[in-house]
């Protein structure tokens, strides 16, 4: 008897690949995605750069403060000038007022007197098409009255 060998012929598996299509949406979905990263990268970076010149705008006016409270009691006085940093320029004021006590009306300012002294500083400083502002204040008492 005669065997027959009904083996039949493997057809070759097609191969599984991606389609050019699924590629080009891939890509797509990828280049979108790197986009908004680098808008948030952008974003992050912009407020860094603020951050670091609100706190350099606030340690120039520590510095104001504290050269003013080395004195015993600061006279009446208003003083500015301009401190740069990088490629920053800060402008600086410092004002020096009697502090008056307002809760009784309005009486004679002289009457108001209380030895008690205002120091403010305001620093201004340019970013892209404004300024920016920054304010802080202090009091001093005269340690002579009693």
């Amino acid at each position: 008897m005669i065997k027959q060998n009904h083996n039949k012929l493997k057809q070759p598996q097609p191969y599984r690949a991606f389609t050019l299509l699924e590629v080009v949406i891939a890509l797509a979905i990828t280049s979108i995605s790197l986009l908004a990263l680098l808008r948030l990268h952008i974003v992050s970076a912009a407020l860094a750069d603020t951050a670091e010149l609100t706190s350099q705008a606030v340690l120039i006016g520590e510095g104001k403060i504290a050269e003013t409270l080395t004195e015993d009691y600061p006279d009446i006085d208003v003083t500015s000038g301009i401190v740069q940093h990088g490629s920053t320029s800060f402008q600086w004021r410092r004002e020096i007022t009697e502090a008056y006590l307002t809760q009784f009306g309005n009486l004679n300012p002289d009457l108001l007197k209380n030895g008690i002294r205002k120091i403010s500083v305001s620093i201004k400083w340019k970013t892209g098409l404004g300024y920016k502002y920054f304010d802080m204040s202090t009091y001093v008492a005269d340690r002579t009255l009693k």
